[in-house]
């Protein structure tokens, strides 16, 4: 189940519910060999996946398209209270985890006063988890960029290994 906020000056938030214990989805949120699963719309692989995962640290994701194209993001945790929530900075990048301004990628984007993204997990029980994306994006922005349709497919993706996952465990 997917919701999404449409207002001019609100930023973009998305939201999703998963049959899942909170545990085994922040498992699949902060674990490289399962964020590598599932970072990047439909149809994209991620090659790439570095997290120094703790306040402070820093991160770098490669997604590649299907045609070989290659788009790297980088950033920085600075909050993490476990099984509930993650605040960090995130911005395009080059391969090395350099900045590279969005406008020089042919890319438009307008943050938001450099707002951080925030994931929050709230356990609803019953084995189920909400996780609520909150960027750093106007979503009137999100959506005409695409990032909210990228983002449901990478959610998307998400279920698929956070339901394998709960099938194994």
């Amino acid at each position: 189940m997917t919701q999404n906020t449409a207002n001019e000056t609100e930023r973009m938030v998305v939201t999703r519910v998963f049959d899942a214990p909170r545990e085994l989805v922040w498992k699949a949120w902060t674990d490289p060999k399962y964020v590598m699963q599932w970072w990047g719309p439909k149809g994209f692989t991620c090659p790439v996946c570095k997290m120094d995962f703790r306040v402070g640290g820093k991160y770098l994701y490669c997604m590649k398209s299907p045609d070989g194209w290659e788009g790297w993001n980088a950033g920085e945790y600075h909050e993490i209270v476990p099984y509930e929530k993650i605040v960090s900075t995130m911005y395009f990048a080059d391969s090395e985890g350099n900045r590279v301004e969005a406008a020089e990628l042919g890319i438009e984007h307008e943050a938001i006063d450099d707002s951080p993204d925030v994931i929050t997990f709230e356990d609803l029980g019953n084995g189920q988890t909400k996780v609520t994306f909150t960027g750093n994006e106007t979503m009137q922005n999100a959506i005409k960029s695409g990032q909210v349709e990228g983002m449901n497919q990478i959610l998307d993706k998400a279920a698929a290994v956070i339901a394998e996952l709960a099938r194994v465990k």
